[in-house]
This record gives C-alpha cells, structure tokens and sequence, in this order.
C-alpha cells in the first residue's frame, strides 16, 4: 500500500486548533500531507465584529461546532450546532457572532466546478437513515452522521460527524480509500480529562503513527488504515473531513477497502449506500 505522503507525526498531527480567535487555517497543502484538503477555525466571542473573507478557489463548507450566529454567503443563513453551509468557490463569506459566539470548522478543497450554496440543518441529518446511523458491535459502537455528502451536491468535500460510547473505537473495522479519499479528522466534544488515541499505518505489525489525541487536535490520514479508541470513562467525538482525488468522480463516502483479517463482517458504512 502507498500513500500520497509519508505517515509522519510532524506531517499529519496539529494540536490545539481550537485555541485561537479569529479565523486560521492549520491544514494546508505544502505544509501538511493533503493534497486537496483544506481545515481551519472560524472562532468569533460574542460581540466581536463579523469577519469576511473569500473561498477563492476552493468549495467550503462552515460546520458549527459551538454556539450559533449567521453567515452571509450571498443569502444569509443561521447556523446552530452541528449545522453545515456549503458555499462554492468566488464566494465572498461574512460571519456574524450569536449571543453565545460562534466556532466553525471551515473544510475546504479547490475545484475547478462551482456548485450552488447548501444549507444543511443538522436536526434533517438525524432524520435521514442513510445520513444518521449507527453501527459497530459492542466495542465500536458509534453514532455516525454524514453532514456534507450525497444529500449536497459538490466537487470534492466530504464531511461528518462521529460519536463513541465511552472507551470504545470507531474506524472499526479498520478501513482505507487513499487512492480515493484524503482524510483528517478533527476531535471535538471531548472536554479535559477526555483523550483518545488514533493510528494511522499500512502495515499493521509496524504502524508509522500512534498518537494520543485531545480536544482541538487534527490528525490526516494522507493514506492507511486509521482506527482511533477513547479512553475508559470518556467518548472520542471527532469531525471527519474527506477531500476527493478526482474531482466528483472519487467524491464517494462509504467505498472503502477493510484491512483483510476484519474484512469478512463488512465495513460498517453499509447504511450510508443505500
């Protein structure tokens, strides 16, 4: 198995994004192992002045991750928690701060096709059986819900987010899609004590990351199997974050190739391909 980058700590691990105000971007190709992939943080307390800024050449989408406030894309749109905005390339973007402030993810990838903007409201995921499910067996139990997939019509991007049952792993049974899908994830709703720890290898018997992972943290998977586990006593919450090879053409979630020794009870992700 090959993988666009090397598996290293310093070119796939970023600690702590969650720590600044503003808007940062600590995923980016050149100085990280990402190709297409794009993440950053959008952090406004409440009062601050609305921020601007413009996707450029890249598809966006802004997922909520705390609090609440209204982007302006064109139309104007509230988000709350866990709600989503895609907003295609050229877009001029302006957020505005709700009375608790605001924290978004901003996933990103540049395209060379413009694609209309989406709203998502988290609550019509959880609705959806082939957004919302869960899977796993006793100790893989997890709450998966795809925000940016089929249900939005985009270039490269994928996004979601997955919850634990405290002590358990998810990215179970251990799966890859590199030659599709560069991945990263995120690690959020995990306040202090919480931790997790998440591989990311090739070769099972000699796996090139093992790393402990807190809230704010971001890991990518430029290739490999990448199962991750939470401590006992606390949950690994995490938002996945996908960027297609071939623009449209590779932007599929749930084809994936399971490691061969778990291979035979499928992948998990069945529901999300109906």
């Amino acid at each position: 198995m090959t993988t666009a980058y090397p598996i290293t700590e310093a070119g796939c691990v970023r600690r702590g994004t969650h720590l600044q105000r503003g808007r940062h971007l600590a995923l980016v190709p050149g100085d990280a192992a990402v190709r297409h992939l794009h993440y950053g943080r959008v952090i406004l307390d409440a009062g601050a002045l609305p921020l601007s800024f413009s996707t450029e050449d890249r598809e966006t989408a802004l997922i909520c991750l705390r609090g609440s406030g209204q982007i302006t894309a064109g139309d104007r749109h509230e988000l709350s928690l866990y709600d989503s905005l895609y907003v295609p390339r050229g877009t001029e973007v302006t957020v505005t701060p709700g009375p608790n402030g605001i924290d978004l993810a901003e996933v990103a990838a540049p395209v060379d096709g413009t694609y209309p903007t989406q709203f998502v409201k988290f609550a019509d995921v959880r609705k959806e059986p082939t957004l919302h499910f869960m899977t796993g067996g006793e100790a893989s139990k997890r709450d998966l819900n795809i925000l940016i997939g089929k249900n939005v019509k985009a270039g490269r991007i994928c996004a979601g987010v997955t919850f634990t049952e405290p002590g358990n792993w998810a990215s179970w049974p251990p799966h890859e899609h590199g030659a599709m899908l560069e991945e990263a994830y995120l690690y959020i709703d995990m306040p202090a004590p919480a931790w997790g720890i998440q591989l990311v290898y090739t070769n099972p018997a000699h796996p090139e990351l093992v790393t402990v992972v807190r809230e704010g943290d971001v890991v990518v998977m430029p290739g490999g199997y990448h199962p991750n586990v939470s401590a006992p006593g606390g949950k690994i919450g995490f938002l996945w974050m996908m960027a297609a090879v071939r623009e449209v053409e590779d932007r599929q979630f749930g084809v994936v190739n399971v490691q061969p020794e778990y291979a035979q009870g499928g992948s998990g992700l069945e529901a999300s391909r109906k």
